[in-house]
């Protein structure tokens, strides 16, 4: 007995079975009830979305024999025999194979004449953007004037190929890469239909590598029930597919969170006897860190087939939100550069080690967690810095307020804060440090600066820093005390004096200016850099 392949045999039959696509279903649907049916169509989108079998559901709609529908019977002699393929009156035409003129003025030779057996004559032209220039000339002026009696229903992949000419005259329709939850759950339908065991982990990896495509998804399945000897299941699916185990990719992120790059590497090294897809294992291991991300911000997000909850809550634990953002980046470069390294396992080694290399030095696997001890006691300010300087103290007030100054810049320049958490730390004077607390006096022209989301992201970065959890601590900013902001300024100004200086004094300018009275323009000089 002939096996006949799930992709075929599970093919809809009607929109009610159409599985995604609800935008094109809608249209076809109205127009059908209300009896506004366009003369021809386009359908445009990637193999395997449904293009051809929506065009023979609508040919089945047309030439139903209960009458024009939105829900062909499907056991009358014409819905019978167009899911048999033989009905006369649809004509399908593969235009990769009839790319000629002399073929298309064939085909539409026999356009004039009336329906042999249904309502209307549906001439079905895959693949149309393949007809040469001189076959799109023929067809036009059918196109554009047809009979009564006849549809065009035209299908391709590469819709920008049509002349305007041709799109200009048909409905168009963009068919859409179906979700990898959609395909998976149709799978599982097929499965449970047919009575093959499944594992729901399994049929997520197929439907991911199908990459959009029912029918993709579909001879996948297909040959992973073959491969696992009529079973779909998840090991059986990772090693059709070249996938490794996901306790691998599992253990690459817990190694990224503790920034062990021994471990890490021989972690990768041990990969190269499974033979992987190392561009598949930098994708699995950015899916993964993509899950951790939402985690993070989504504390009830439940995971999905392949990560249970349990495991991304730990995981997101182990990791800043900065670093998972760093991480997931780094990898999707590496996949895409993997191809111009030497090897794809030296590519993907070394993708490993940048996202380590790249990691900030002062920060943690998370918030409040400890430094190393080297760079704690590299990064912890002087006990004459950390406290504030005594009041009415007047010789010493000055050199013990350049120091917290000096320190404050210095930290500022190791934190990883930017945009306006930066300008709000940027805007403050350092005045001590006491335990958990860390005050700071802002100066108040900028006090609109001081919000709590931004508090919170520069307190963030300073526990990171310190390596313990720290709280801020604002007060006013003393007279004569100098922010980062102003020292900056005050610098470039006085660059900017010393340059001005030097230019006026320059004996080439002094001679222009003797000689043919020039004028210096103050705002057009510059330091050099």
């Amino acid at each position: 007995m002939s096996y006949t392949a799930l992709a075929r045999k599970w093919r809809p039959k009607n929109f009610t079975e159409l599985i995604g696509q609800e935008h094109v279903r809608r249209a076809l649907v109205n127009a059908l009830a209300s009896g506004r049916v366009h003369h021809a169509f386009l359908f445009t989108g990637t193999r395997g979305v449904g293009k051809t079998t929506i065009a023979r559901i609508l040919a089945k709609c047309l030439n139903c024999e209960k009458g024009m529908t939105a829900e062909p019977d499907g056991t009358c002699a014409s819905c019978r025999e167009i899911d048999a393929g033989r009905f006369p009156d649809l004509i399908e035409v593969d235009a990769a194979s009839r790319t000629k003129v002399d073929d298309t003025r064939e085909l539409l030779d026999n356009v004039q004449y009336a329906p042999a057996r249904g309502r209307y004559k549906v001439y079905l032209i895959d693949e149309v953007h393949m007809l040469s220039a001189h076959s799109f000339n023929a067809l036009l002026k059918t196109l554009e004037e047809p009979p009564p009696h006849v549809k065009f229903l035209l299908a391709t992949t590469d819709p920008q190929k049509l002349p305007v000419t041709v799109l200009s005259r048909c409905l168009q329709f963009s068919l859409k890469r179906l979700p990898a939850a959609a395909i998976a759950a149709h799978m599982q339908h097929i499965l449970a239909q047919e009575g093959v065991p499944f594992e729901a982990a399994g049929l997520k990896l197929v439907a991911q590598a199908a990459d959009g495509s029912m029918r993709d998804g579909l001879s996948l399945l297909d040959q992973l029930i073959a491969f696992g000897g009529g079973k779909a299941g998840e090991a059986e699916a990772r090693a059709m597919l070249g996938s490794i185990a996901r306790d691998h990719v599992v253990r690459f992120a817990e190694l990224l969170a503790a920034g062990e790059s021994g471990a890490l590497l021989r972690c990768a090294q041990s990969l190269e006897e499974f033979a992987p897809d190392y561009a598949q294992v930098l994708d699995e291991l950015a899916a993964l860190l993509v899950r951790v991300g939402f985690r993070q911000a989504l504390p009830d997000y439940e995971g999905d087939e392949l990560y249970e909850p349990e495991l991304l809550g730990r995981l997101a634990k182990l990791f800043a939100p900065e670093d998972v953002q760093l991480y997931y980046q780094t990898a999707i470069i590496g996949r895409r550069d993997l191809p111009l390294a030497p090897d794809p396992k030296s590519g993907f080694e070394m993708t490993l080690l940048r996202m380590l290399a790249f990691r900030p030095a002062a920060g943690g696997p998370r918030a409040g967690a400890a430094a190393p001890p080297a760079a704690r006691r590299a990064e912890t300010p002087a006990p004459a810095v950390r406290d504030a300087t005594p009041r009415g103290e007047g010789a010493a007030a000055p050199t013990a307020a350049a120091a917290p100054a000096a320190a404050w810049a210095q930290t500022l320049s190791q934190l990883e804060i930017s945009g306006a958490t930066r300008q709000l730390a940027q805007h403050c004077v350092f005045i001590g440090r006491q335990g958990a607390a860390v005050r700071l006096a802002l100066d108040p022209r900028n006090q609109l600066l001081r919000t709590p989301a931004l508090e919170e992201k520069l307190a963030q970065a300073l526990a990171r820093h310190y390596g313990e959890p720290v709280r801020l601590e604002f007060q006013a900013v003393a007279a004569g005390a100098e922010t980062p902001a102003q020292a900056r300024l005050r610098a470039s100004d006085e660059e900017l004096s010393v340059a001005r200086r030097a230019f006026e004094e320059d004996a080439g300018v002094k001679g222009l200016r003797e000689r043919f009275g020039a004028t210096v323009l103050p705002d057009t000089v510059r330091p050099v850099k």
